[in-house]
């Protein structure tokens, strides 16, 4: 490994500098992502192709020098592979053909074996590996149980969650019944993505704050959990991190710290000093610049930048990262300001 600075910080092992990724970095920001996606037709046959999963999973690489590359695919891939009938429509984003609402439905659902359904990605990460040739670490990814259940049970994105809560409130053990599954599923989805060569993993729950306090704990880190303590950990010698990412999750930090996950990663919502001080040594911190601030000045970036590596204080235990995905419209430019700022400050704040 020629740069092993992102597995030494999840670990709280020392580093020289604050090492930085950014979520979806493979993406429509860039024009040679663009260009790719046109080659392949469609995002899901670009998803896939392996061979053009990794041509973009390392295009920013190609252009900013960040500390690790993270699989080009989507979350729902899982769902995808139950039968669900994962489509996308122009301007309404990811829809099934066959969501989950009826007790037939959960009955029918069933945990996918990762080296059938899902050999494309496991190939993709296994060709990425190789074509990163030690540069930087690469991170496997999936949603997390209760995510996936909104997108399963709502049919597709939704504002309200209406489809889902109703089942929480009205019918919890179907609820549950999902939830089980889904938690199965992705254990051996990223268990295969680990022996594939994934260096490290994270869980995007991305709607976990979407529930109230205490159905988060229930139906959402409770699953995560399980999914962590089923997880291979230790692979060629190494310890394989695990990072839990809840969108809008500051309010249960401390609970998250106690799932056995290596890292935690904050939105921008999070203050990250404060986040330091309430789980303490238990965990490293991933985060947590506003993406928007992407859409300022260089110098206001660089501001922010400073801001936050001053906010989370010294030693090691920090990944720099957007608090969600770059926005598809910011400049190329900008992300490169930004990745220049995180290794700069932090060498010299070190």
């Amino acid at each position: 490994m020629k740069n092993d600075t992102f597995l030494r910080a999840l670990l709280k092992e020392p580093v020289d500098y604050t090492p930085v990724w950014m979520m979806r970095q493979a993406g429509r920001y860039l024009p040679e992502y663009r260009a790719t996606r046109a080659r392949a037709g469609d995002f899901l046959s670009l998803c896939k192709s392996p061979e053009l999963a990794t041509e973009v999973t390392l295009q920013p690489l190609d252009r900013f020098p960040l500390d690790a590359a993270i699989l080009f695919s989507d979350i729902l891939t899982v769902p995808d592979a139950m039968g669900l009938g994962l489509y996308f429509a122009e301007g309404e984003g990811p829809r099934f053909e066959r969501p989950v609402r009826t007790e037939s439905d959960v009955e029918a659902l069933f945990a996918p074996d990762p080296s059938d359904k899902l050999r494309y990605v496991l190939d993709a990460v296994t060709s990425i590996r190789r074509a990163l040739d030690g540069r930087v670490p690469l991170i496997g990814f999936s949603g997390s149980p209760f995510t996936l259940a909104c997108y399963m049970i709502e049919g597709g994105g939704s504002a309200d969650f209406r489809h889902v809560k109703a089942m929480l409130y009205s019918r919890p053990e179907l609820l549950h019944k999902v939830l089980e599954v889904n938690a199965r599923a992705v254990t051996a989805y990223l268990n295969a993505q680990i022996e594939a060569g994934a260096q490290a993993v994270q869980i995007f729950d991305t709607w976990g704050g979407a529930l109230s306090h205490d159905a988060y704990k229930i139906f959402s880190l409770a699953y995560m959990k399980r999914i962590v303590d089923g997880l291979i950990r230790e692979k060629d010698g190494r310890r394989v991190p695990c990072i839990v990412f809840t969108k809008g999750g500051g309010q249960w930090l401390e609970a998250i710290a106690d799932s056995g996950a290596d890292a935690i990663g904050l939105d921008w919502t999070t203050d990250i000093a404060e986040a330091r001080r309430r789980v303490g040594d238990r965990v490293a911190l991933q985060g947590n610049l506003d993406p928007n601030v992407l859409f300022g000045s260089p110098d206001g970036i660089r501001q922010e930048v400073r801001r936050i590596l001053a906010a989370y204080g010294q030693g090691s235990g920090h990944v720099f990262n957007l608090g969600h995905g770059i926005s598809q419209f910011v400049d190329p430019e900008h992300a490169g300001v930004l990745v220049e700022a995180v290794h700069g400050l932090s060498r010299r704040a070190g």
